[in-house]
């Protein structure tokens, strides 16, 4: 599933342009492909690798080299109302892609894989196919175009913290949308992670469909029940 969304225009950065963002974070390497000739530079990242309910989302972006959002940094790193903020100024400026990949496709082809098809899928959904893609980490989707991979680059470069802020408010999103659905585990608190509250939730209720039925705290509670099932059954 991929949606997308965007206004930004392309083309070259102005050489020197940077956007500052508050632990060093700038446009600074996405200016310098700009200036060696690269037509169009793209940022991706995804949220919700860890959860134990919900699916992987992936983002990607291509900011504006006129527009860059001030403020830009980590997801994790900003509160709750900055990160929706800024997701509203991204993807009123810049040029947007989201994937999700579901618990099912996480069951099927494991967390990794899922995750890799995710951000291949979100850079493939832009309205403009970039020319290079900073990514988030050292494991490189499969995407024809060119790639740098950057290690805790969602707080180093503009374009991969602008993904790491539509990925993460899509999710959270997403998440408080299945708490009011499946109001017992308590997804809008936790977002899917394994919290104390939710372990009691899955010993309480056992999985609901949107769990991730290959992660061994659900897997465990699912066998729990099925013992359960078994014993009353014999009896």
């Amino acid at each position: 599933m991929a949606e997308r969304s965007g206004s930004g225009q392309g083309g070259k950065a102005p050489r020197g342009a940077r956007a500052k963002g508050p632990c060093g974070l700038d446009f600074a390497r996405e200016t310098a492909a700009y200036a060696r000739g690269v037509p169009l530079v793209a940022g991706a990242d995804e949220a919700g690798r860890g959860p134990l309910a919900g699916p992987v989302v992936a983002a990607a972006v291509i900011l504006d080299p006129a527009c860059v959002p001030a403020g830009l940094d980590d997801s994790k790193k900003l509160t709750h109302a900055r990160r929706e903020a800024l997701y509203e100024i991204i993807c009123a400026t810049a040029e947007v892609s989201v994937s999700l990949a579901p618990p099912a496709r996480i069951d099927r082809d494991n967390i990794r894989q899922a995750s890799l098809w995710a951000l291949a899928s979100a850079v493939k959904g832009l309205p403009r196919r970039p020319a290079l893609v900073f990514v988030d980490g050292n494991d490189p989707p499969p995407l024809p175009c060119a790639l740098e991979m950057v290690i805790g680059g969602d707080g180093l470069i503009a374009s991969i913290a602008a993904a790491s802020i539509v990925a993460k408010v899509t999710r959270d999103r997403l998440m408080a949308g299945l708490g009011a659905a499946f109001p017992a585990y308590g997804f809008e608190r936790h977002m899917g992670y394994a919290t104390a509250g939710h372990a009691q939730a899955l010993r309480s209720h056992g999985p609901c469909p949107h769990h991730r039925q290959s992660f061994a705290p659900v897997r465990e509670q699912q066998l729990s029940l099925f013992g359960a099932v078994e014993i009353i059954a014999a009896e």
